[in-house]
């Protein structure tokens, strides 16, 4: 799906700035940033003031711009899926030393209609999780801080469960020590 940005709104306005004028566009540019957190995620401009993102701000980024220009059927998903060493080779030692075969990693991407599109890096796809997905739900935009690491440890609560040798914050520190290792 394909639209033109029209002047409507915040982000439409740093998209337009760019030079960027359809939707198309906009996911492209988003696929081309780096993959690095943001200084600060409530920052609805935080991939344009920092030139970079995860695919939360990303494809938050992508939901408000298509809020902006009256594409509500440009939906923003959480999906939780096993990562593991194949999916993400540089957490191998991290998963290793502490006897897992993956962790439940919160994802961001796009559905429209039927279809799901993943734009966190330009070669991303649905398809690298969509057979390792443990559960998918929608968010809004402004749900990718507190809503979505809420939704994330809640999930992992239960999935401790049988895994006496862990608690939430053990394992929330298993899977931070996974996220610094992908970003090196």
């Amino acid at each position: 799906m394909n639209f033109e940005i029209k002047n409507s709104g915040e982000i439409s306005n740093e998209f337009l700035k760019l030079g960027i004028q359809d939707f198309t566009s906009a996911c492209k540019f988003i696929s081309l940033l780096p993959y690095k957190r943001n200084s600060n995620k409530e920052n609805v401009l935080c991939v344009f003031e920092d030139s970079a993102g995860t695919c939360s701000t990303k494809h938050s980024t992508l939901r408000k711009l298509a809020l902006e220009n009256n594409k509500p059927e440009i939906k923003l998903i959480l999906g939780i899926f096993k990562m593991d060493a194949n999916y993400a080779p540089k957490i191998k030692k991290t998963l290793e030393v502490n006897y897992l075969n993956y962790i439940p990693e919160a994802h961001n991407y796009l559905k429209i209609g039927s279809d799901y599109f993943d734009f966190t890096n330009l070669n991303s796809s649905y398809s690298e999780v969509e057979n390792l997905l443990l559960i998918e739900t929608e968010i809004e935009f402004d749900e990718i801080n507190h809503q979505k690491i809420q939704k994330h440890k809640e999930f992992l609560s239960n999935w401790i469960k049988d895994k006496p040798q862990f608690n939430l914050e053990q394992i929330w520190k298993i899977r931070e020590s996974c996220i610094t290792d992908l970003q090196n």
